[in-house]
């Protein structure tokens, strides 16, 4: 499927943007009292945020070659 490169920066943005929240809550809930309690949401944060890296990733390298 072929997206345009407007496409691809505003997608590249938007997951610029969904990183920092991640990251930001992953601190959030590790500063916490009992981070422990928190260990299932950190670690899906954790997963999200691999997950996006890579999307960020492959956006950008689809960005080098348009």
């Amino acid at each position: 499927m072929e997206y345009s490169k407007e496409d691809l920066l505003e997608a590249k943005r938007q997951i610029d943007s969904t990183l920092h929240k991640l990251r930001e809550t992953i601190k959030t809930l590790g500063a916490k009292e009992r981070p422990e309690r928190y260990k299932s949401q950190i670690t899906l944060a954790e997963r999200r945020v691999r997950a996006f890296e890579l999307a960020k990733f492959l956006i950008e390298k689809e960005l080098e070659t348009a």
